[in-house]
């Protein structure tokens, strides 16, 4: 068969790898893909939200399965526009996508269907968001209600802190039409945990744990950003807690959506806070997230597209998800800037020490072809670099090992990826 993967980062070309592994695929293709994904899949010069000319292509290459990857197109209703062409097409509808599209949706069904999360109150008025700070208990959270890259959230420790996010996301519009309305949300400490999983608008199967770390320099300093490494499986997140979240938070958010009319077919991303009270969630994305994929999918055995098949029929129930009892930590090697000014275009040397290396993954984020053919960087974030271990310690020092083996200018990383490892013994 043929699949199409809308995207072009790290996310898609993890996604593209467990594809690649499966024996009913004969060719990938990406749109518009990155100079890694190149290796395994023919890139096609689309956007991500060019919706009639991915339509035409996948219909015109008859392409069997669509993976549409990123939050942009899902929330804006691409897969509906495959749909309405009789395309086969794996990810949520416009109405479902809710769900990571509006935070202010997210939270509100949580109230009504009693999921476990943050008091919170939402705005769209600036003056009243100001007023209401006046009186309320700091730290606090400020979240864009729409898409921002995942850069969206603000923590304040102090009332002029948050008097100041409030300008920044409301009327600097800082993270453009995403701050139109705003969720003041009460301050969660605990450990952080990603959990995706696969629906079917019935059935739930999670994944393996995994644990993103957002800031942007060591000791979780700095700017939040789309994800600078992340380790899989979670250590804090035990057979008990796991219970715990099936019960009270994955099945009832899926029956929530179905009652709302809004059945989610695709992944959900949960993001846990681990609190004294409890499990509680953060924020649901409504696709695979990024890095978390880059160190959840080299752990899964199954067959990826049977799996994406089984969400699309509603027969997941028929699917045992498997992983391997093994660890995996991902590294992102950012450029020095990232996620303000950053400078694009310089060469990468090294990438072809993966090539023979087994349990070691260079995973492409942002990365081109220049003129001459070199790989060269052009984002933010350039490269994934994942490494197996038999347990989440040696899998971190495979990891920062590789590191060594990729050379481009205005490389940076942080150094403490994983570092939550160590206190959980």
């Amino acid at each position: 068969m043929k699949v199409l993967i809308v995207g072009g980062g790290g996310r898609e070309h993890a996604i593209a790898m467990a594809v690649s592994k499966s024996k009913r695929v004969d060719k990938i293709y990406c749109a518009p893909g990155n100079a890694g994904i190149a290796d395994i899949a023919e890139c096609v010069p689309i956007g991500v939200m060019e919706f009639d000319k991915l339509t035409d292509f996948a219909l015109k290459e008859k392409i069997d399965l669509t993976v549409v990857a990123p939050d942009d197109p899902l929330v804006a209703g691409a897969v509906d526009v495959f749909e309405e062409k009789g395309l086969r097409v794996f990810g949520p509808r416009k109405n479902a996508a809710i769900l990571e599209g509006s935070k202010a949706f997210s939270k509100d069904l949580m109230k009504k269907y009693n999921i476990p999360t943050a008091a919170y109150e939402n705005f769209s008025d600036a003056d009243k968001a100001l007023e209401y700070l006046e009186s309320a208990k700091m730290p606090i959270v400020l979240k864009a209600d729409g898409l921002a890259l995942g850069k969206g959230v603000l923590i304040c420790n102090t009332l002029e802190e948050a008097k100041d996010g409030v300008k920044q996301i409301m009327l600097d519009k800082a993270f453009g039409d995403a701050g139109n309305n705003l969720v003041i949300e009460e301050f969660m400490t605990g450990r952080e945990v990603s959990v995706l999983s696969f629906v079917d608008g019935t059935t739930i199967k999670t994944m393996t744990s995994a644990q993103d770390h957002k800031r942007a320099m060591d000791g979780d300093k700095g700017l939040n950003t789309g994800g600078m490494g992340t380790f899989s499986p979670s250590p804090f997140y035990t057979k008990e807690i796991d219970e715990f979240c099936q019960e009270k938070i994955y099945k009832p958010t899926v029956a929530a959506m179905k009652a709302e009319g809004r059945e989610f077919k695709g992944v959900i991303f949960f993001g846990l806070m681990l609190t004294e009270d409890g499990p509680k969630v953060l924020e649901y994305n409504a696709r695979f997230g990024d890095p978390e994929t880059q160190v959840v999918l080299p752990r899964m055995e199954n067959d990826i597209v049977d799996v994406f098949e089984a969400c699309i029929d509603g027969n997941l129930d028929k699917i045992e998800l498997k992983f391997k009892d093994n660890a995996a930590v991902c590294v992102v090697l950012a450029s020095d800037g990232y996620p303000l000014k950053y400078e694009k275009g310089k060469i990468i040397k090294g990438l072809e020490k993966f090539n023979n290396s087994e349990g070691y993954y260079c995973f492409h984020a942002g990365t081109k072809f220049d003129e001459d053919g070199n790989i060269v960087t052009n984002g933010g974030r350039v490269l994934g670099i994942t490494a197996i271990g038999a347990d989440l310690k040696t899998a971190r020092a495979n990891a920062y090992a590789a590191t060594d083996w990729i050379e481009f200018d205005n490389k940076y990383m942080r150094h403490d990826i994983g570092k939550a490892i160590d206190y959980a013994e």
